[in-house]
């Protein structure tokens, strides 16, 4: 049994966190459906659209949230479970994804009613959510299941919420009339590229948040009507792969095995 098995006496505690991580993975899941659909004011992608900028991806690189939210879903499920209850990874991030999960669907809620600024304050703070909750994770997985249904869920979902936070960004400028400049989206998708290159030298589990990264600013590039933004974008993801193949090479530190 790796250090992260080590469990207390579970408490009434563990149970009112454990369920409050299964209300949060509904909650996200009703209001993307909402979002999507245009349930509540306009749908999501139709307010992105209106406020084109030289970051906001084509349509197709949105279908990864389908994917985050049956592997929060997943991840909800287990922990839920009597054996996973009490467990100290639980314990430690358990509330921060209660929140993030909150506040995801708040950013729904709020920017399809085309409130870009609270929502762009929501989403960074969704972003350091998920941060914290990584961070938490820094502990041997234990085995496959924790690498797929903990490490892997919360990875994929940072770092799509990180590219996602800083194109968040440029939309709400543009709906001020000050969309980024092509220097400007340059500028933010090579400091895009470098933090997420960092992360990945620091976080514990780096293969799901590289995926996401790279997903993202692959579909910036994709979609870019600039070419020296599309260039800009490739350069980031080239440093984010550059970083997991260093990453690689140095091999998994003793302390943080998962790269789930």
């Amino acid at each position: 049994m790796t250090g992260d098995r080590i469990e207390d006496r579970a408490g009434p505690g563990d149970g009112w966190r454990a369920a409050a991580v299964v209300v949060a993975a509904g909650l996200q899941v009703g209001a993307g459906a909402v979002g999507g659909a245009g349930l509540w004011g306009e749908a999501v992608g139709e307010v992105a659209r209106s406020y084109p900028t030289l970051l906001l991806p084509p349509g197709a690189a949105f279908a990864i949230w389908s994917l985050i939210y049956v592997a929060f879903a997943a991840l909800a499920v287990r922990q839920a479970l009597p054996g996973q209850r009490s467990r100290t990874v639980h314990r430690r991030s358990g509330w921060w994804l209660v929140v993030a999960g909150v506040l995801n669907a708040t950013w729904v809620l709020l920017f399809a009613q085309r409130f870009v600024v609270p929502a762009q304050v929501v989403i960074v703070a969704l972003l350091a959510c998920l941060a914290v909750a990584a961070v938490r994770l820094r502990a041997p997985a234990d085995g496959w299941a924790d690498r797929l249904l903990l490490h892997l869920p919360v990875a994929v979902y940072l770092g799509w919420v990180a590219v996602a936070a800083v194109a968040g960004g440029a939309t709400t400028t543009a709906a001020y009339g000050a969309a980024p400049t092509a220097p400007a989206a340059i500028t933010a998708l090579l400091f895009t590229g470098a933090a997420a290159a960092v992360a990945v030298a620091r976080l514990p589990a780096v293969a799901g948040f590289a995926a996401s990264v790279c997903w993202a600013l692959g579909w910036i590039a994709s979609g870019a009507s600039v070419p020296s933004v599309r260039v800009a974008a490739i350069a980031a993801v080239l440093a984010v792969v550059v970083a997991v193949a260093v990453r690689l090479r140095r091999g998994p530190d003793p302390a943080d095995v998962a790269w789930g």
